[in-house]
């Protein structure tokens, strides 16, 4: 395994930060506490008030906001390598929508609790996932092929989803733009269970089993197969895997925008390594959401917004910028 100092640095300082913002997350509140007393009742040192608060209360919505973050990552990293373009992203090949319109349907038809909802999201979004890839199959499936087929469906599916919130009656209506949105309130450590256990499965096969032969694959597809690898068996892993992680991200948190599309950037820019960067994408998911919550928390403290608000907004200003200074650069 190829281990560069500036990726294994750059991984190590977002990880310290992802970090240092879920212990701000957690000390954070009406019964604020300050990063020592936290520290303590982590540690089971800390008052019983304090370690009822910090391991029963808030430590579950950070150990959310870290899983479903370095899931986003994660997965953002392996379709902007199979799409072979930084855009290549859940939000725009369809998958969080699907995600959006399995959790519609619970809410609006089977009026179900938040297990139904999350099993809706989880279903639709791999839903998507296999109905984007066969529609784009031809002989094998092009990256490029894969973008468009999956902004196509992203217009279709939001068209259904205006439908599904226009049958629904006004609460439903109401509690399902706010999981639309993506949101961390009232998570637990049940919503992420599922998403940790597929991380436990498709984490080291990502990284490990496919990463090398994924380096290979940015290339082109006729290197990689002269290379030796199997590119379509490869590819249908690949995007599999990543399908998975979004879907069950979007079950615990809703479809959270932009993570997924700006942490594998960062990653690149701050490693300044050629390939996919999947493990500093990871952690770069992590802190970038992380970070978000905990400006969500603080930002009104009267009216604590949805994550998915400021994830939107940072990406929203990110996503600007860099086609700002491509633009500079005659690139666009």
């Amino acid at each position: 395994m190829l281990v560069r100092p500036r990726s294994l640095a750059a991984g190590l300082l977002a990880l310290v930060t992802a970090a240092l913002f879920a212990v701000l997350c957690v000390g954070s509140g009406e019964y604020a506490m300050g990063p020592g007393r936290v520290v303590d009742a982590l540690m089971g040192n800390g008052s019983a008030a304090d370690t009822f608060i910090v391991r029963e209360l808030r430590l579950p919505r950070a150990g959310v906001a870290l899983a479903v973050g370095a899931a986003l990552g994660l997965a953002g990293a392996v379709f902007q390598a199979v799409v072979r373009n930084p855009l290549g992203s859940p939000d725009l090949l369809g998958f969080t929508s699907g995600s959006a319109t399995g959790a519609l349907v619970a809410i609006v038809y089977v009026g179900g609790g938040a297990g139904a909802v999350a099993t809706g999201a989880a279903v639709g979004g791999i839903a998507t996932g296999v109905l984007v890839y066969a529609l784009a199959w031809r002989r094998g499936v092009h990256g490029f092929r894969l973008v468009l087929t999956g902004i196509g469906v992203t217009a279709a599916l939001t068209g259904v989803n205006g439908y599904l919130l226009t049958r629904a009656q006004l609460t439903d209506a109401a509690r399902a733009v706010l999981w639309q949105t993506g949101s961390l309130d009232g998570r637990g450590w049940d919503d992420v269970t599922p998403l940790a256990v597929a991380m436990a499965v498709l984490v080291p096969a990502l990284l490990i089993g496919c990463g090398p032969a994924l380096r290979m694959m940015e290339m082109s597809d006729d290197t990689a197969a002269a290379l030796g690898v199997r590119v379509e068996p490869l590819r249908l892993a690949l995007v599999g895997g990543a399908v998975v992680l979004t879907a069950l991200a979007a079950a615990a948190a809703g479809p959270v925008s932009f993570v997924a599309l700006t942490a594998p950037q960062l990653a690149r820019r701050a490693t300044k390594a050629p390939g996919p960067n999947l493990l500093p994408s990871m952690c770069v998911g992590a802190a970038l959401l992380v970070a978000s919550d905990w400006v969500a928390q603080r930002a009104f403290d009267e009216h604590p917004l949805p994550v998915g608000v400021v994830t939107g907004l940072l990406g929203g200003v990110y996503l600007v910028a860099i086609l700002a200074a491509e633009r500079r650069a005659g690139r666009i």
